[in-house]
């Protein structure tokens, strides 16, 4: 009779076996044949780059000729065009590098403004703590601590929903009191406002 410890440890044991055949299959790492060609490693480091290579480099790289770079190139993108893909290979700057094709640049464009728009300055990150650790606060009580006007870096971080009007300060004038929101945890990777690290936690240790 087989002890069922041993059954759930061949079971385990298994399920890990299969779990790495898929990861492996996934990567083409399973396939007995696959091997780097020329070209494959030439497409790779260009896909890697954030900046253009030259013949001379991708061929020291590769360990190959400048002429068999620029045939693995036009190759490359003879196929990205046959499968239409949204990029090419293009020369640029005494290098090549790849590069989107320009109808794409609508919806990139899109991605660079989403990405401007997550950025916050330093004056955005002072005001931003200042009302994440004493909210809910008027205008005037950051102004007082920053010791400068900050009605534009207030709007900018409620633009971007980060800090939201909460509310109306029992004083004269009735002064509007922001708070953060819920996207203000979700950016900084916090369950509620209680995890924000405490105050002396923040202050620069005694040299």
């Amino acid at each position: 009779m087989t002890d069922k410890n041993e059954e759930n440890t061949e079971i385990e044991s298994q399920t890990t076996d299969d779990t790495a055949q898929e990861e492996q299959a996934v990567l083409g790492e399973d396939d007995e044949n696959f091997e780097p060609s020329v070209e494959s490693v030439t497409e790779a480091v260009l896909f890697a780059s954030d900046e253009p290579l030259s013949a001379d480099r991708l061929a020291n790289i590769t360990e190959t000729t400048t002429k068999q770079i620029k045939q693995c190139i036009k190759d490359l993108n003879e196929k990205y065009k046959t499968n239409k893909n949204s990029f090419r290979i293009e020369k640029i700057a005494g290098g090549y590098q790849m590069l989107t094709l320009s109808p794409y640049n609508y919806w990139l464009k899109k991605l660079l403004r989403a990405r401007s728009d997550s950025k916050l300055s330093p004056a955005a990150l002072e005001t931003l703590a200042i009302i994440a650790y004493k909210q809910p606060v008027i205008r005037a009580d950051i102004e007082a601590i920053r010791g400068v006007a900050v009605g534009e870096v207030v709007r900018n971080l409620m633009y971007k929903a980060l800090v939201k009007i909460v509310g109306k300060a029992e004083v004269v004038g009735r002064p509007m009191l922001y708070g953060t929101t819920k996207k203000f945890l979700e950016v900084f990777g916090l369950n509620s406002l209680k995890d924000l690290p405490k105050i002396e936690e923040l202050k620069e240790p005694d040299s």
